[in-house]
């Protein structure tokens, strides 16, 4: 990334990739998200995924299904080529969470040249019920 405005688009742009990534599970869409030695926190103080095969393997592990979810965000803001977005993830009640759950997030995204995640930690912090 040359300038500030190239990150926040490119920064838009992925996180709109992230976000499909998300709904469909499809390893080819979580792939394109990342470079091939990329490395995927999915949180700060863990074992990260590195590579496409760890973090498909990762997110598939992990993976939210279509409908149980809502996510908002907004661009935090941008330094060279990181990313700061923070998030707003609701999901919906369910029998292991009947009250359902809200998480607040952080995410470090460090982009390559073509638009690519070289690095990703997501901060998350759930929010209490009322």
């Amino acid at each position: 990334m040359t300038d500030r405005t190239s990150t926040e688009t490119a920064a838009r742009r992925w996180v709109a990739a992230y976000e499909n990534a998300w709904r469909t599970n499809d390893p080819d869409d979580i792939r394109a998200l990342f470079t091939d030695d990329a490395v995927y926190a999915g949180e700060p103080w863990g074992e990260p995924a590195t590579g496409h095969a760890a973090i498909v393997e990762w997110w598939l592990e992990a993976r939210d299904e279509p409908g149980t979810y809502t996510f908002e965000w907004d661009l935090a803001g941008v330094d060279a080529d990181r990313a700061f977005v923070e998030g707003r993830t609701v999901y919906a009640p369910a029998e292991s969470q009947p009250d359902g759950r809200t998480y607040r997030n952080l995410w470090v995204v460090d982009l390559a040249d073509d638009g690519r995640a070289r690095a990703f930690t997501e901060w998350y912090m759930k929010e209490p019920h009322a």
